[in-house]
């Protein structure tokens, strides 16, 4: 799954009225509420405050996507940003274009391209990241094996996520669903069978 790398804002002007576009990476309605919340209140000057969201993931049909015209004519602001973020299969983000009017008008099509151009142009501006699941997994090895296996785990293919201290050395380690049996070969491998990885559960990784 895709997502925003970064929230973020963007301003663009046509014929005089002004579009501002600010996205936020969300994963529940609340946090999108509470953002276009703040939007509306940081311009209470604005026109209409137009919105597009896109919750949960589009593979397994359990997507949340919605948008609203605010009173602009009907399909002309939360449908096309909707269809910006569908095009770019894009979820977990929530937009509000925003827009104060220049005293022009600009027709149905010019209100299309408006809406759906100052958000493609922020989208551009943040970037994107993959959303892939992982499983977490730990690996508690002695001090006086730890530095070894940690070079190891730097230099495969698995993700180091983080190194504790205490009695033991504890490896917190991500590894897809697909290659956790690899990975707990690679590892009986390199401890000799003596160290084992305990599963914590899923965990979200953002990647390139």
């Amino acid at each position: 799954m895709r997502v925003i790398a970064r929230d973020g804002e963007h301003e663009i002007e046509i014929q005089r009225s002004r579009f501002r576009c600010v996205v936020a990476r969300i994963t529940d309605l609340e946090a999108a509420a509470a953002m276009i919340a703040r939007v509306r209140k940081a311009g209470p000057g604005a026109n209409h405050h137009c919105t597009a969201l896109r919750i949960g993931d589009p593979g397994s049909g359990r997507l949340i996507a919605r948008g609203n015209d605010d009173g602009e004519p009907a399909g002309t602001a939360g449908l096309p940003m909707l269809e910006v973020l569908a095009r770019r299969e894009l979820t977990d983000v929530v937009a509000v274009v925003s827009r104060w009017f220049g005293g022009v008008k600009l027709g149905a099509g010019g209100l299309v391209r408006a809406y759906s151009g100052a958000l493609a142009e922020t989208l551009d501006l943040v970037g994107q990241l993959r959303r892939v699941r992982h499983r977490e997994l730990l690996v508690a090895v002695p001090h006086d094996r730890a530095g070894r296996l940690e070079h190891d785990l730097r230099n495969s293919p698995y993700l180091l996520c983080d190194v504790e201290y205490g009695a033991d050395v504890t490896l917190t380690v991500a590894v897809t669903d697909a290659d956790v049996n690899a990975f707990e070969h690679w590892l009986a491998e390199r401890s000799g069978g003596e160290v084992e990885a305990v599963d914590t559960g899923p965990r979200d990784l953002y990647l390139p």
